[in-house]
């Protein structure tokens, strides 16, 4: 999942006086550096403050770009959120919430939930328009331990987490494909298909992912745009479908009865509910990045969010209740491929055959785009020295971060082994709603600190602290429902402090024993000074201009 956004410049004609000019030229120059978005795949360092080189600025230049309108806004948005969840993790919600009608409620409250989150987002974006999304949050409100402990949970928990989930997916739906089988409701593992032959084909796909990727970058561009298209053509499919079905008066008996009977009494369970749910919301957290394409962002960003967040929030709830009126809770409740059940149900083998390779092709697309992304940054923390120079370097042919694609890659499969779907759901939800809390409790914390900040978009005063206070609940709920994935993702996040520390000690001693620290804490990053640099500035009321969302294009010295 991870836009990104640019900082610019306040206009030098606005310093006068011959005092502010000496002052210019007895001032070390700094870099401002821009972030292009991930969607069009360029070396961007979306966690990490990293600024650009002396060089790279010498080579680069403002290109002219419209602002993003009102329609692709709401477009963006809503493709970001439309992934694999949707048709995965329908049955894991309704077997923990234990009725149909406390499964709908999750999905509404984790599309509000998420709602809030991209409001609070959005301030933040708009009010510190600098290279990083949360990250950049994070070392602007609470300073470079916070940030270097988000790097450390995105480069090492959250994006290899990501990939494994989505390549878990993939296999099961595959596996489903291969194995031709049909779900029953004697457990929750597919009948008849090995956990090996999953495992064996998820591992498969991250491999021809990273082939395709190390081999040339237009490829694996390419092909996202080809394959990015099926899931919403699935998606469309099962609406129409599913309404013509209660159209031609065909309902399962999920909907024939009280369709909150047998629910769940568990906060841990709905707990655990919220997390799957909200893995399908993924994507929220990218609004911020648009704001500073817009003309005009204090009316237009409130629409985009407002409009793609009810619209995805829609088609999700029509989606399940599709899903419900074609197949019994029972069977939802024991599938992770529910999409080809809803197909076999429809239109026999072939059915659920059609569904389920397009279901696949989609995840394919996800997996490209994640691991993609992924490998782009842990090339630019090689480059900046966050990670060993190694994973810095390019194929001196193809021009691909090679060494990068190998690292990323290896962690997906560790993750892959290691867990199952509903375990990695539960740990990657437990570590990114850490971050999304800490985030923003950092914008209340701004408002208190700095009320001065110029904020294009500024969101309700309740809006954060309803999404803080929901946070905070899914932070204590897995210590009981899920006690491993809650403590492996504490403990996860805690062990970036001893790797922070270790490396600073490292730097004042006059011995380099830094070889014998983790890999990842080969440099620390220092406080950034060109961030306070940054704060005084907006403090003084200058503005801060931004960067077309299309290029990472332009770092500007003074």
């Amino acid at each position: 999942m991870q836009d990104s956004f640019a900082d610019g410049r306040a206009d030098p004609e606005q310093d006068d006086g011959d005092g502010d000019e000496s002052a210019a030229q007895q001032r070390p120059g700094r870099l401002r550096s821009a972030t292009l978005s991930s969607l069009s795949f360029d070396f961007a360092s979306n966690l990490l403050p990293l600024p650009l080189s002396e060089d790279e600025t010498n080579n680069r230049r403002t290109v002219p770009e419209r602002p993003l309108g009102l329609v692709n806004g709401i477009a963006l948005v809503v493709g970001l959120q439309i992934g694999s969840g949707i048709f995965s993790t329908p049955g894991t919600i309704t077997a923990d919430t234990g009725s149909v009608g406390a499964s709908l409620l999750v999905w509404l409250g984790s599309g509000l939930l998420a709602w809030t989150g991209a409001a609070s987002f959005a301030e933040l974006g708009s009010a510190i328009p600098l290279n990083g999304g949360a990250q950049a949050y994070l070392n602007y409100s609470f300073g470079s331990v916070m940030s270097f402990e988000f790097s450390w949970t995105a480069i090492m928990a959250l994006k290899p987490g990501s990939a494994a989930i989505i390549a878990i997916i993939f296999g099961e739906y595959v596996c489903r494909i291969i194995f031709n089988t049909a779900v029953t409701v004697e457990g929750d593992i597919l009948q008849d298909v090995p956990v090996l032959a999953i495992k064996g084909v998820a591992i498969a796909s991250v491999a021809g992912v990273s082939l395709l990727n190390a081999l040339s970058t237009h490829i694996g561009t390419r092909a996202q745009i080809v394959l990015t298209s099926s899931k919403l053509l699935a998606l469309v499919a099962i609406a129409v479908m599913g309404f013509v079905q209660l159209g031609l008066g065909r309902q399962s008996p999920s909907l024939q009865q009280d369709i909150f009977r047998g629910s769940s009494h568990s906060p841990g369970k709905y707990a655990l509910a919220l997390y799957s749910s909200l893995w399908s919301y993924d994507g929220w957290d990218q609004t911020n990045y648009i704001a500073g394409e817009m003309e005009d962002t204090a009316r237009d960003l409130p629409r985009v969010i407002h409009i793609s967040m009810s619209t995805v929030i829609s088609l999700f709830l029509v989606a399940n209740i599709c899903y419900f009126i074609v197949l019994p809770q029972d069977i939802v409740a024991h599938s992770n491929t529910v999409a080809l059940d809803f197909g076999r149900a429809l239109f026999g083998p072939v059915g659920g055959l059609a569904f389920a390779a397009i279901v696949a092709v989609s995840c394919f697309g996800a997996l490209n785009s994640s691991l993609y992304t992924s490998a782009r940054l842990i090339y630019a923390a090689g480059k900046e020295g966050y990670l060993p120079k190694y994973f810095a370097r390019l194929h001196p042919k193809r021009e691909t971060p090679v060494n990068s694609i190998i690292l990323q890659s290896a962690l997906t499969v560790v993750m892959i082994l290691i867990g199952n779907f509903r375990s990695l759901v539960s740990f990657y939800g437990v570590c990114s709603w850490f971050w999304y809390l800490a985030t923003v409790t950092g914008l209340l914390y701004l408002r208190v600190r700095e009320p001065e900040l110029q904020r294009p978009y500024r969101t309700w005063l309740p809006t954060p602290i309803i999404f803080s206070i929901v946070a905070i609940f899914l932070m204590i709920m897995p210590c009981f429902s899920a006690p491993l994935e809650a403590l492996a993702a504490f403990g996860f996040i805690a062990l970036g402090l001893p790797v922070y520390y270790l490396t600073k000690g490292a730097e004042r001693s006059s011995f380099s024993y830094s070889s014998l620290v983790t890999p990842f804490a080969s440099k620390a990053p220092q406080e950034d000074t060109s961030l306070r640099d940054e704060r005084l500035e907006m403090r003084s009321g200058l503005n801060v201009e931004r960067m077309p969302l299309s290029r990472i294009s332009e770092a500007t010295e003074e």
